[in-house]
């Protein structure tokens, strides 16, 4: 579950950093990308360990809010299945040409 609560993060953190400020994105970029601790933040920003705890829980409320309206992260993971689909009907190489154009149709629809 952390692991997955942290692969989303980090998806979320690349689809909507630039709508975030210069601090959230230094302290989700420090938590979940280089991995450092509440209290190795804190430190490094001489403020309370409480303060980047509640300035990443706010910032993570964000990005999924970002997320619930935009669907960004959301449409990617689809457009990544058809691609991944589709591989697969050409890996094999007995799709026919009708269900290799409609997966095409598919991955057209996501834009």
């Amino acid at each position: 579950m952390l692991l997955e609560k942290t692969t989303r993060m980090n998806f979320l953190f690349d689809f909507y950093q630039a709508l975030l400020t210069e601090k959230q994105r230094s302290y989700m970029d420090l938590y979940y990308l280089n991995d450092l601790s509440l209290g190795e933040i804190a430190e490094q920003y001489d403020i309370s360990r409480q303060a980047v705890y509640d300035n990443i829980r706010r910032t993570e409320a964000m990005l999924e809010e970002y997320e619930e309206k935009l669907q960004l992260f959301g449409k990617f993971r689809k457009r990544r299945e058809a691609v991944d689909a589709l591989a697969a009907d050409i890996g094999r190489g007995g799709a026919d040409a009708g269900d290799l154009i409609r997966r095409l149709h598919e991955l057209k629809e996501f834009d």
